[in-house]
């Protein structure tokens, strides 16, 4: 019997060293089994301390993950596994006094070892080891006092065992358990740094944690997506902090729009704002790179999408959240995208709402004393013709009417307006105003 139980200890290096148990278990123990097994646990008890140090010896020789913590804090490895086998050899003589602290104990080793990085595999091997030793003394005891007992201990196996799958399962849920805690903190600080950079408000003494934190290189180069509306509705961003209310911090959320390929997508961090959602972009430097990258952008319909300008560092990164906002700004009420390089004039626009206001009323508002759609059919020509660059012909092309009926309306323009559309300075107030009218509000 021995050479049997030896050769289970031997196959705890292999990949299952313990077979499942079937689904309903029943006991082969008796009284007079159990009063053998109690014996030899008894003699365990009063030698935990060698058993304590064979087993951490063994975990040093067997487990290289545990060799670090041993190298490191042999003591308290030492008092951890002493407190484990001191519960556990307890409960096999009192299980209803000892059941419930040596679930504790392996709980508590379940979530440290979790926190510092231990694989569970190795967790397990531990406990297995642990009880494959256990059970090894137990039958050597047995056999030392009185090897005829040995058939009676033989009946008390299974009980054994299922008590070490049962701690393993313990083992295993507090690890995942703690996992999961871990995975929830390091994904809720990621978002809060982010949120910090986005917003300008992080440290500058922070940066260089928050670069190792989010994987992005601190002197490099930025842009931030910013995007709203669209299938996602208005409520986007506040759609996503559900959603991460109720998975969990970094829960990944389906991105507002599809980045290009060219983007690389483990570098892209998406983050909820209340009225939109935002992406830092990291870029590679080369020239027409936002460009390529708005060309590129697969933007839903009625989704509004704007990028602003790159700047250089993390540390810039709230004045690129805020270059992006100006560019969402200026989208149209449509939808489509806005790279703010492009779109400049419609950003001074958007920038100071109230002057552009008082621009678009001094220039345009002579027009609001026609009929509407009079005023409207003059304000439609004239944005055709500043589009084909003041060219009535490819104006009234656009139009389906004569170059002339342009030229007769936009005469008609500078009579009511008394703005003249070949004074350059004119010219621009005139493409300011309607730029103003088309973004906040009115014709």
């Amino acid at each position: 019997m021995p050479q049997v139980v030896r050769s289970r200890i031997g196959a705890l290096h292999g990949p299952s060293p313990i077979p499942p148990l079937p689904h309903r278990f029943r006991s082969l123990a008796d009284r007079e089994s159990v009063e053998v097994l109690h014996r030899a646990a008894r003699v365990l008890v009063a030698s935990l301390p060698a058993l304590t140090d064979r087993l951490v010896e063994a975990l040093y020789a067997q487990e290289p993950a545990y060799r670090a913590a041993i190298d490191s804090d042999r003591a308290g490895v030492w008092q951890e596994v002493h407190h484990s086998l001191r519960h556990n050899v307890g409960s096999l003589i009192q299980p209803r006094e000892f059941r419930e602290p040596a679930h504790r104990t392996s709980r508590w080793i379940g979530e440290v070892r979790a926190e510092q990085g231990v694989p569970l595999d190795a967790v397990l091997h531990a406990f297995r080891m642990g009880g494959a030793m256990v059970w090894q003394d137990l039958v050597d005891e047995t056999a030392r006092r009185d090897p005829d007992d040995i058939r009676l201990l033989v009946h008390v196996a299974a009980d054994v065992w299922n008590f070490v799958d049962e701690h393993c399962g313990v083992v295993a849920d507090a690890y995942r358990q703690a996992e999961r805690r871990q995975s929830w903190r390091r994904e809720n600080r990621q978002r809060l740094m982010v949120a910090a950079l986005l917003d300008g408000t992080a440290r500058i003494a922070d940066l260089a944690e928050a670069a190792e934190m989010l994987g992005l290189p601190e002197q490099g180069r930025y842009a931030v997506l910013a995007v709203a509306g669209g299938p996602r509705g208005p409520g986007s961003a506040a759609a996503s902090r559900a959603g991460a209310a109720q998975h969990g911090p970094g829960a990944a959320a389906r991105p507002p729009v599809a980045l290009p390929a060219g983007v690389p997508g483990a570098t892209v961090l998406w983050h909820p704002g209340p009225d939109a959602e935002f992406a830092i972009l990291p870029l590679a430097g080369s020239s027409g790179e936002l460009g390529a990258l708005a060309a590129a952008l697969d933007v839903p319909a009625g989704t509004r999408a704007g990028i602003g300008s790159a700047v250089e560092g993390l540390a810039a990164l709230g004045d690129a959240r805020r270059l992006a906002e100006t560019a969402l700004r200026a989208c149209p009420a449509s939808g489509g995208t806005v790279l703010l390089d492009e779109h400049l004039p419609d950003a001074l626009v958007v920038s100071s709402p109230a002057l552009a206001g008082a621009l678009a009323d001094r220039v345009l508002g002579p027009l609001d004393r026609l009929d509407p759609a009079d005023r409207d059919v003059i304000v439609e020509t004239l944005t055709a013709w500043l589009d084909a660059d003041g060219s009535a012909q490819r104006a009234g092309a656009r139009l389906y009417c004569h170059r002339n009926t342009v030229l007769n309306r936009l005469r008609r323009f500078e009579q009511l307006t008394g703005r003249c559309l070949t004074r350059p300075r004119d010219a621009v107030e005139v493409s300011l105003a309607l730029a103003a009218r088309r973004l906040l509000g009115g014709i």
